[in-house]
């Protein structure tokens, strides 16, 4: 046998055995996962609701893994990708931001022009025209002003809109790379969210500025504004895969997520608190929203003194949908990637 052949063969078995190590190391972080689910145990909450929880935590993590084993070399493919352009991902980005607010006067200032607008206009109606109330009780136990309430919800939910929207757009827009052989397209979507984060850095800082001119200082506990940012990064990474795809065959998807962002704003407690709910089981229904978990999160590394390991339930199905989501966006995204240039 060849000295070429045997490398080949060396290599063919060295990804063999990192497939199976991988996929054995998977299946025991879900089955650790899944073990610390069903051992769980609230003595406040509904036994019912609890036991469904359970349940469908279970399957959920079932469904991943098996997905993940089935079509492991798929769904991999793209975060290695990713991992070895990072440098370029990073340069690119930064162009991209660059470039959408090259050519007007006020540049950059336009980005945050919007969303502050919209909270004043929020702000306005609801707090001082229609007096609404919170409903919200701080860490201290005094309820904190309407203002940074709406600010703490909003802000996440403007990067999510943001990023959603520019990341299902990003392979139409740059179909000129798209169409290129040798440019690996898998970054594209990667790097509009990248774009998209810039703004919320900025936002992110004005929102903890705010909070201190009402009295809340930062804590140990505001560290989670960077975790809830990072669960919000990879979610609509997730999405992102997969809309970016649909959207290059199915055109009209733009308008739909536009529509859907408009319902989802409502949909998710941004000027509302889901504690006004009448019944656990809307409560429960509205959870099922990824981005509640988000929103609570921002607000909770302000007002709280929680941190986000104390809400188990939510923590734990907001990782596993993730993942889920993130390994059906990338295999649509691998499946489709052939005809992307044809269609375009």
């Amino acid at each position: 046998m060849s000295e070429e052949k045997i490398e080949k063969k060396n290599i063919k078995e060295k990804k063999s055995v990192s497939k199976s190590a991988a996929i054995v190391v998977f299946w025991g972080l879900g089955l650790l996962l899944a073990s610390v689910l069903v051992l769980h145990h609230n003595p406040l909450a509904d036994q019912v609701t609890e036991q469904m929880k359970k349940v469908s935590g279970c399957v959920l993590i079932a469904f991943t893994c098996i997905i993940f084993t089935i079509y492991y070399e798929r769904i991999v493919t793209i975060p290695v990708e990713l991992f070895q352009s990072r440098m370029l991902i990073w340069k690119l980005a930064k162009n991209d931001f660059k470039k959408r607010y090259a050519g007007s006067y006020l540049g950059i200032v336009w980005a945050l022009a919007q969303p502050v607008v919209t909270v004043l206009m929020y702000w306005i109606v609801f707090d001082k025209v229609f007096d609404a109330r919170v409903q919200f009780v701080a860490a201290d136990g005094v309820e904190p002003p309407y203002v940074l309430y709406l600010m703490a919800g909003l802000v996440p939910w403007f990067y999510f809109s943001e990023a959603i929207s520019q990341g299902t757009m990003a392979l139409v827009e740059y179909t000129y790379l798209v169409k290129k052989v040798v440019f690996n397209i898998s970054i594209l979507p990667i790097i509009k969210v990248i774009a998209a984060t810039f703004i919320h850095i900025f936002f992110v800082g004005i929102l903890l500025i705010v909070a201190v001119c009402y009295g809340y200082t930062p804590t140990v506990y505001t560290i989670q504004i960077l975790y809830y940012s990072i669960c919000l990064f990879l979610f609509v990474l997730a999405l992102s895969y997969l809309t970016s795809a649909l959207v290059v065959f199915i055109r009209d998807l733009q308008q739909v997520i536009t529509i859907a962002l408009q319902i989802g704003m409502w949909a998710t407690p941004i000027m509302w608190n889901i504690k006004m709910l009448p019944s656990d089981n809307m409560k429960t229904l509205f959870k099922l929203n990824p981005l509640v978990y988000i929103v609570n999160g921002y607000r909770s590394a302000i007002f709280e003194e929680v941190w986000f390991w104390e809400h188990f339930y939510s923590s734990t199905y907001f990782w596993i949908f993730t993942i889920s989501m993130f390994c059906i966006g990338t295999l649509v995204f691998r499946r489709l990637r052939s005809h992307f240039a044809d269609v375009l």
